[in-house]
């Protein structure tokens, strides 16, 4: 049976337009271009770091979260493919973002359950779908790890943090997560499509861990470096 990206692009690259080989969304030349991050990263917050090190920032403010892995940096042309799936409804792409990450994470340590970072129930509403389900569900079925959205979800409505100062995102999300139940030992994948400050997982790995959860990790398509970097 063919992909629905078969169906919908039909062998055609999603970036390029060119020729792109069966059952792929993307042509060699513009998976090629992807910018996968293989430099040296802090091993907490997926920021370079050298020689892998935890950095300075996690060590003076250690965050709830014990480990962040990031397949792509945060640039052209993975800014196209989010903003594709997340704003125009391209579902399609989400088995292809779902293996970019499979490919870094499958040599991670015990995970319990695979949690996407919840929308308000208004912005479900207004979209129609939450993005990092979207890529969670094949993720899951690529990785045999549950996927739980239930687990964690959204204690009040919030503004999007896109457009926000850095130093206003922490302040906007405070609070704005709960565990409906308790998770005794789990160890916890939390998947959101874009990393920018840390502020959204870290409330989310707060909530996590006050519900009991041992060990939360953040698995994330995409790394947004500091201002003013490169």
């Amino acid at each position: 049976m063919k992909s629905l990206a078969s169906l919908l692009f039909g062998g055609t690259c999603y970036l390029c337009r060119g020729a792109a080989p069966a059952e792929s969304l993307l042509c060699p030349a513009c998976d090629a271009d992807l910018p996968r991050l293989c430099a040296p990263s802090c091993p907490r917050c997926a920021l370079a770091s050298p020689g892998g090190e935890i950095c300075g920032r996690c060590l003076a403010h250690p965050p709830s979260y014990d480990a962040t892995v990031a397949a792509l940096s945060y640039r052209f042309p993975a800014d196209v493919l989010l903003h594709a799936l997340k704003y125009r409804g391209e579902l399609a792409l989400a088995p292809l973002l779902a293996g970019l990450l499979a490919a870094r994470v499958t040599p991670v340590g015990r995970v319990d359950f695979l949690v996407p970072v919840p929308l308000s129930a208004g912005r479900l509403a207004q979209r129609g779908y939450n993005q990092a389900t979207e890529i969670a569900r094949p993720l899951a079925a690529l990785s045999g790890i549950a996927l739980a959205p239930q687990l964690c979800e959204r204690a009040r409505d919030t503004p999007a943090q896109t457009g926000l100062p850095w130093a206003a995102r922490a302040r906007n999300v405070r609070g704005a997560f709960r565990c409906p139940r308790p998770l005794a030992g789990a160890a916890i994948a939390v998947l959101d499509d874009v990393m920018t400050t840390g502020a959204t997982l870290e409330e989310t790995a707060l909530a996590l861990k006050r519900a009991g959860a041992a060990r939360v990790v953040n698995w994330v398509l995409a790394r947004t470096p500091p201002p003013g970097d490169g």
